[in-house]
């Protein structure tokens, strides 16, 4: 059993089901990416551990226990941080704000997890006293995870984390997701940027129509020739 295991999972928005007896775990100390093309139903697959879409059939658990019918306000408080596509920063507020944000639920002191987040993404610590809204798209995705790494997650959930980015900055992303992995934590990607994700990945799921195509280490998925010929371009 996976530290946060999302089981048969069946739901969507309204009437209609977008993920259909969908499987998706990680593990502590684990990344795992989810592929697909677009409306492959990544992002609510990922919504669906966070309770943010609601299952009309299968389960969620989290550390061994089911918490599909709790809040995703509750699954934050219980260790899982979400950091969405897009609107992802308080523009207006300076970046060291930001980061205390993330910070609400804690009654300990935050300075040292600050400090980790400065190491780990030095522009952070360079514009901690500009407005968010002022930085580039990469350094207000790396404001982003800092913010959701404030809350000293068990699990950090990402939702196409390099979409919009360049390819230098991608790049500088997956290494940091490494670094955070390191740390024991638990990394689950939804991305579009399936070969350079899969790379990085301990296991990897593919998704077509809301449904398990593949599953396996992201070694083997870049390596099999169906996946490679149906969506890795070759």
């Amino acid at each position: 059993m996976s530290f946060l295991e999302g089981e048969a999972m069946t739901g969507g928005y309204g009437g209609a089901d977008i993920i259909r007896g969908c499987a998706i775990a990680v593990e502590r100390g684990e990344i795992a990416v989810i592929v697909g093309p677009n409306g492959a139903g990544k992002s609510t697959a990922m919504k669906a551990l966070l309770g943010m879409v609601r299952l009309r059939l299968g389960a969620v658990r989290l550390g061994g226990e089911d918490i599909t019918g709790l809040s995703p306000q509750d699954r934050v408080g219980r260790g899982m941080a979400f950091v969405p596509q897009t609107d992802n920063v308080f523009a207006t507020l300076t970046v060291r704000e930001n980061l205390e944000m993330g910070a609400f639920l804690r009654r300990d002191g935050v300075r040292e997890t600050m400090e980790r987040v400065f190491d780990l993404f030095p522009a952070v610590r360079e514009n901690r006293d500009r407005p968010a809204g002022e930085l580039s798209g990469g350094q207000r995705q790396q404001v982003a995870v800092g913010r959701a790494l404030m809350t000293e997650p068990a699990v950090l959930m990402l939702d196409e984390p390099t979409a919009g980015v360049s390819p230098i900055v991608m790049d500088d992303l997956f290494q940091r997701m490494l670094e955070i992995r390191s740390a024991g934590i638990a990394i689950l990607m939804a991305e579009q940027n399936a070969r350079q994700a899969l790379a990085i990945a301990d296991r990897g799921y593919v998704l077509v129509t809301g449904e398990n195509r593949f599953t396996d280490t992201g070694a083997a998925l870049l390596a099999n020739p169906e996946v490679r010929r149906s969506f890795l371009g070759g």
